[in-house]
């Protein structure tokens, strides 16, 4: 056992398999595999990939960004040229599939539900019964947004930041600060996004 949970690749590989193996318990269940049933494999997979994102740009806030002023100058290249960049490998692409996955959520519900919710329960004029859509989608065009936040400004400026892209001093310290802003803006925008994804779903179905 020591040796399976020493190797990532392999722990990662085992419990995908034991994920599947449940997945495909469900598939036996009264829906049998309708679309309810790929509405919660998708819901599965979106809500993992939020779990990967979030926990990243949390560790991005509440950790790297904070403690880097604290670390030796020596030392920090072991965080920008290692832990950094891999870090950002499996942030940028869990949010692309974050939001893929939702949006799929959202349209194996039906177009319309996509709808109403992506235009804030406007879709078909606004009545007060569509408090859950408009509450919705806010919560998804702020993902929408976060989205666009890290493959617009953060990626990019991080390559510069991180020397992945030449630079020069200047370049790499702006660069730097930009890739923090909207690192910042989207750890402002996660807690409400997350409350309207949680709550919706809780109050409204």
């Amino acid at each position: 056992m020591a040796g399976l949970l020493a190797n990532f690749r392999n722990t990662v590989i085992v419990s995908v398999l034991l994920a599947l193996v449940m997945v495909g318990a469900y598939s036996q269940g009264p829906h049998g595999t309708d679309v309810a049933f790929w509405q919660a494999v998708f819901r599965w997979l979106h809500t993992f990939f939020g779990i990967l994102w979030i926990g990243l740009l949390y560790y991005f806030n509440f950790v790297q960004i904070r403690k880097m002023p604290e670390i030796p100058a020596e030392l920090k290249p072991a965080v920008s040229k290692y832990i950094a960049p891999e870090a950002l490998f499996w942030f940028r692409w869990a949010a692309l599939f974050t939001v893929l996955m939702g949006l799929i959520v959202a349209y194996t519900r039906g177009v319309d539900y996509a709808h109403e919710a992506l235009t804030l329960g406007l879709y078909h004029g606004y009545a007060v019964s569509d408090t859950g859509f408009t509450l919705l989608g806010l919560g998804m065009w702020l993902a929408i947004i976060m989205f666009l936040n890290v493959w617009v400004f953060i990626w990019p400026n991080q390559k510069i930041a991180l020397g992945i892209v030449e630079a020069d001093a200047d370049a790499k310290a702006k660069a730097g600060r930009t890739a923090m802003l909207f690192s910042r803006t989207n750890m402002l925008l996660s807690i409400p996004m997350l409350t309207a994804m949680t709550m919706t779903q809780t109050l409204f179905g």
